[in-house]
């Protein structure tokens, strides 16, 4: 099995990334992936026909907030991209000029009267910062304070527009958390949720708050020396009796981007089942790794060298994937956050 990050390499022109979502949303282009045989372009809103009556549609219903925020220590600019919160309400973050900051020093935010006591600073520009507020005014202070933490690809020159804050929001988005959006669900619209329910599949949620740790680019070129960012997660005992008795009936789980399949995996023992969960996991999937919970996965395009690609070339198989990726390209799908979506099928997997 390969260590190199460069073995999941490929090239894609820059027209090829979107920085807009399709309208409506579930008209975007969907690529059908399966084991074996030919490929098959479809569009979103004709999933319900690529599933059968029992599976189940299993989502994040992660909801994001609005992450990055300026502050100041002093005279010096920090910029802070919140990651997660931790258990005793502190929050882990990503500062620009982190080396600037040590324990015990206070940030400001802006004519804001709230504020933030640095913790601790770690190796890797991150700090754990404590605000002073938490719970509903720490919610309002980001509404007043924050930004939209937008993936570095889509151009924004003068920052997330309002339409923004509208498009990267997904249906199920129910729990406030997450840095990033879950892409694979901002393709559904209510059409789509009454089609595949008209179809007899089972929907359910789980969350995972998507953490600033997505943004970041792989620094090694040995995969075994990346260091995945831990990500907070919530099964319920509810949620997981239903995947678990959809199962049990012959129904297939379908993960709805990369998250709820981590998410999934994290939670499933070595029988195949999924039990409650809540806390955090760094699951790093890639080639080689044997899945326990997902039969199919929802996911968009993903960047070239990234872990992502690393999972789905795990899920759909290293060579099919990148037959897929090449059809993609030719064919004029659109990338990343706001471009168009594949369905693998999970293969046995081949290794680069």
């Amino acid at each position: 099995m390969t260590d190199l990050v460069s073995d999941f390499d490929f090239t894609l022109p820059p027209e090829c990334i979107a920085d807009h979502p399709a309208r409506p949303r579930d008209s975007a282009r969907l690529l059908d992936v399966p084991v074996d045989g030919p490929l098959m372009d479809r569009h979103v809103r004709d999933l319900p026909g690529c599933l059968r009556a029992g599976d189940i549609l299993v989502a994040n219903d992660t909801a994001v907030i609005p992450a990055q925020l300026s502050a100041t220590r002093g005279e010096a600019r920090i910029g802070i991209t919140l990651d997660r919160i931790l258990p005793d309400g502190t929050w882990h973050v990503l500062a620009r000029n982190a080396r600037r900051l040590h324990p015990g020093d206070t940030l400001a935010f802006g004519q804001s009267p709230v504020t933030a006591e640095v913790l601790a600073r770690g190796d890797a520009g991150d700090v754990t910062l404590r605000f002073s507020v938490e719970g509903a005014a720490f919610d309002q202070f980001l509404h007043d304070a924050g930004r939209l933490a937008l993936p570095p690809y889509i151009a924004r020159p003068d920052g997330p527009t309002e339409q923004d804050r509208r498009d990267y929001a997904t249906i199920f988005a129910q729990h406030r958390g997450a840095v990033a959006a879950p892409t694979a669900g901002l393709h559904f619209t209510p059409a789509l949720l009454a089609a595949l329910d008209h179809a007899g599949v089972i929907r359910q949620t789980l969350t995972l708050h998507v953490g600033a740790g997505t943004f970041l680019p792989m620094r090694s070129e040995q995969i075994s020396a990346h260091h995945m960012h831990a990500e907070r997660g919530t099964i319920t005992p509810h949620a997981a009796r239903r995947i678990n008795a959809a199962r049990a009936a012959g129904g297939r789980i379908v993960a709805v981007g990369t998250t709820s399949l981590r998410l999934l995996e994290s939670a499933t023992d070595g029988n195949g089942v999924v039990h409650p969960f809540h806390g955090e996991t760094a699951i790093f999937i890639r080639p080689g790794y044997r899945f326990r919970a997902v039969d199919m996965l929802l996911t968009n395009f993903h960047l070239p060298r990234s872990t992502l690609f690393m999972l789905v070339c795990a899920f759909g198989g290293y060579r099919r994937m990148q037959a897929a990726y090449a059809h993609a390209i030719a064919s004029g799908y659109r990338f990343y956050s706001y471009g168009d979506a594949c369905l693998l099928h999970r293969s046995e997997g081949d290794l680069p």
